[in-house]
């Protein structure tokens, strides 16, 4: 089976910093950031034991084409992506919230709604629902953006009480992040998706607001298949789905959902083959392209030659 790349530790000329998220390796200089996708994975904000091949780069891909098409919307971080794997953009003052918009009643606003509750975030919601219906108009549920640990809901009222974001700016993030998934739900329905979730991230940069980090991926985005949706929501049937959401729950299904004491079921290699096999499926369903798996052979060499020559 193909070495996934889990970690990077790179030393670059001119750089200032460096920081390891969940899945990707920030490279920091003086006015720009490299962005390294590992293949790491994570969920319920752990990051998974195994590593999943070709998965950073299915990520990594997605989300420039992404960026690219909706940059006549709001201004991004992105300059160029010099390998598969990597994006180098402009360094941005990151908001400590997370625009989350769904459209659809699914994954943790539907675990909410299916435990009582009928407000997410401070938004209300109708009695009445099921699992996966279709939402009267998308609705916004920000988290907190953690360093570490669990994102918290936060609601709209909150973030600008305890001055997170300014009013007027959150105003305009909020205007951004509808016309973003607009935009994401034109291009999903062009290749017959739904778009039904999914979270942006902004900051700033010499004053104005920029979306940065990655936009329409599987591990920020969730779609279903538009053909049948309507049958299987009438039938009461599981929605197929093209997301992250299968890996947590086949995580629910084994007694792990990130909480303390809970361990991570072992990931066989049938496992971690199995979810690489469904990113590349969602790249490929989602872009219309074909995946071009990028040689392992030299992943970590291939990466830092390529950075290297950009800088």
């Amino acid at each position: 089976m193909v070495e996934a790349i889990k970690k990077t530790d790179f030393t670059f000329p001119g750089q200032v910093g460096v920081y390891q998220g969940k899945v990707r390796d920030n490279y920091y200089f003086e006015d720009k950031i490299v962005m390294v996708a590992s293949d790491r994975i994570s969920a319920f904000d752990v990051v998974l034991p195994r590593a999943i091949p070709f998965k950073g780069q299915v990520l990594n891909q997605i989300a420039a084409k992404f960026l690219n098409a909706t940059k006549d919307i709001v201004p991004n971080w992105l300059l160029e992506t010099p390998d598969p794997n990597v994006a180098v953009g402009l360094k941005c003052e990151p908001y400590a919230v997370e625009m989350v918009i769904r459209g659809y009643l699914a994954g943790h606003a539907w675990r909410e709604y299916r435990d009582g509750k009928r407000q997410v975030c401070g938004v209300a919601l109708p009695d009445g629902l099921k699992e996966n219906d279709k939402l009267p108009e998308p609705i916004i549920t920000p988290t907190t953006k953690a360093a570490e640990g669990h994102d918290m809901d936060i609601t709209r009222e909150e973030i600008i009480s305890q001055g997170i974001v300014s009013e007027s700016e959150y105003i305009q993030l909020e205007t951004y992040t509808k016309a973003l998934f607009n935009r994401g739900t034109e291009i999903a329905a062009s290749q017959g998706l739904i778009l039904v979730d999914t979270k942006y991230e902004f900051g700033k940069h010499d004053g104005e607001i920029y979306l940065i980090d990655e936009v329409h991926t599987p591990d920020s985005s969730r779609y279903f298949y538009k053909e049948g949706y309507s049958d299987r929501q009438e039938k009461g049937e599981t929605q197929k789905q093209l997301s992250k959401e299968f890996v947590r729950k086949w995580l629910i299904e084994n007694g792990f959902q990130g909480k303390d004491g809970q361990n991570v079921p072992e990931m066989t290699d049938e496992i971690v083959v199995n979810i690489s096999e469904r990113y590349i499926e969602l790249y490929e369903k989602v872009t219309g392209e074909s995946f071009q798996k990028q040689d392992y052979s030299d992943a970590l060499g291939r990466i830092e030659r390529n950075v290297l020559e950009k800088l």
